[in-house]
């Protein structure tokens, strides 16, 4: 483990990250998968414990701390228990945040980010749409000034946290065609014309409500417009490397806490008159499971490290992914394999896992669009 990944306040943050897991997330969870999302108050007992703003500046109603800070946190709760999908419907501010908080405007860091922060009010992103996924720079829901306002219409597909959130960071086009047309503007959940659909229906992912926004002659103030009008695609595309990261540290955490609960039944396990750890064609399969996830959380760790120290690392970011994606993939399917019938029961928790790591080669830029980018840089 990279040294500045375990200092002695990370170390504390992990503790802190793990008792909330344990006490408020862990006993909870099978029933928030049931009901299809994660009640409000998570938010704000997260908050309390110190563990929602973190990576945010205080000035805007943060912790503090890096982005490293809010991957320890990740980790932790999913090597507790708890899950990649758990995460991204308590911390869906962490995508539908940041933009807003580097724009700098006071008003809205006053009205948005410090409610958002404090565990009062939840925000989502909305980028996007029925008609595309990862083209950002070809969406077409439209924002037409309009006096003092824009009016929105078009639509935002697979929108996490959206039947529970209270702001949209959306993104709209206000100019021409192409990523020089885009915009960052903030809608608000009781906005006339703005309608959110029923909750999606999903593999997994199971307690992050998912769903559907559309805009129909929404009149949104121009003082929502986020950073300057048509630069939100430079804006969006400055977000994607953090978003990418976490997916892997997802990817890795989740990998690793069924190499932990795989190693505990192979060895409880007694098939035959003797646990099933004795048997090297088990033995064997772990072994590869631990060498894939260490692997993983290594290389991934590594590029964060020199992403945080500012290096051009976009072809690294995109292969930390698919290489902590790949490894996910793997070790999942071993550890239902070898928990055999169990294995495939709702309650055993890498069933759960098995179901939410789906996702991951397919948010924040699908395991092809990654390996694009590698292609188009190496042979730029």
């Amino acid at each position: 483990m990279g040294g500045n990944w375990e200092t002695d306040e990370r170390r504390a943050l992990r503790a802190s990250a793990r008792r909330f897991a344990e006490t408020e997330i862990v006993p909870n969870l099978a029933a928030w998968e049931d009901a299809g999302a994660v009640p409000r108050e998570l938010h704000a007992k997260a908050a309390a414990a110190g563990l929602l703003g973190v990576g945010f500046a205080e000035e805007a109603g943060g912790e503090g701390g890096t982005a490293v800070d809010t991957w320890v946190i990740a980790e932790e709760i999913i090597l507790a228990g708890g899950s990649s999908g758990l995460l991204s419907a308590l911390y869906t501010h962490g995508i539908g945040l940041p933009h807003l908080v580097e724009a700098g405007d006071p008003a809205l860091v006053e009205r948005v980010a410090r409610p958002v922060l404090a565990g009062e009010k939840i925000i989502s992103l909305g980028i996007t749409e029925p008609e595309g996924g990862s083209d950002v720079a070809g969406l077409t829901t439209r924002a037409v000034a309009d006096g003092d306002d824009y009016v929105v219409n078009g639509a935002k597909l697979y929108i996490t946290s959206a039947t529970r959130a209270d702001f949209y960071t959306v993104a709209v086009r206000t100019g021409g065609d192409g990523a020089g047309g885009i915009s960052l503007l903030l809608l608000e959940r009781d906005m006339p014309g703005l309608s959110v659909s029923a909750p999606l229906r999903k593999m997994g992912w199971l307690c992050s409500d998912t769903a559907e926004l559309s805009f129909d002659d929404v009149r949104v103030p121009r003082t929502n417009l986020i950073g300057a009008e048509n630069t939100g695609f430079y804006a969006i595309m400055g977000q994607f490397a953090a978003e990418r990261l976490s997916i892997a540290v997802q990817a890795y955490a989740t990998a690793q806490r069924c190499v932990d609960l795989t190693l505990d039944w192979v060895k409880q396990r007694q098939t035959f008159g003797r646990p099933l750890s004795g048997r090297q064609v088990v033995r064997h399969r772990v072994a590869e499971m631990a060498r894939r996830t260490d692997v993983a959380r290594t290389y991934t760790r590594a590029v964060i490290d020199r992403w945080q120290a500012g290096e051009n690392v976009f072809a690294e970011v995109a292969m930390a992914k698919n290489t902590a994606v790949e490894a996910c993939d793997e070790v999942v399917d071993s550890a239902v394999q070898l928990f055999g019938g169990l294995g495939y029961m709702r309650e055993s928790e890498v069933e759960r896992h098995y179901r939410d790591s789906r996702i991951l080669g397919i948010g924040g830029g699908t395991n092809e669009i990654m390996t694009e980018i590698v292609s188009k840089l190496l042979l730029a």
